[in-house]
């Protein structure tokens, strides 16, 4: 074999091990197989990390809108509730006294 042949097996054992000693760490780590899906998907991390952190905070605003949203209705519903429970006369004298301010 010529040294040309050599370096180009010595290249392709290099990656082998290389690649075994990779699996053999996440494995140990108890890590999933990286899939060849992954690696390619990192390449365009820039484009799709600015679009998770723009939704994310689209969400984020949309979670705060919900959440005001619920405790003015838990308010309006606890109100109800009383008026529902109470004495026609007390709810009555409550209503008089609203309208007297």
């Amino acid at each position: 074999m010529h040294d040309g042949q050599l370096f180009v097996l010595a290249i392709i054992a290099l990656s082998i091990f290389g690649g075994t000693a990779k699996m053999w760490v996440r494995a140990k780590a108890g890590l999933p197989p990286e899939e060849r899906s992954d690696r390619r998907s990192r390449r365009s991390i820039g484009a799709t990390d600015l679009a998770a952190e723009r939704q994310v905070h689209l969400l984020s605003t949309e979670n705060e809108k919900l959440t005001s949203k619920i405790g003015r209705l838990e308010e309006r519903l606890a109100v109800l509730e009383r008026i529902a429970t109470d004495p026609a006369e007390r709810t009555a004298r409550e209503i008089e006294a609203l309208r007297d301010r």
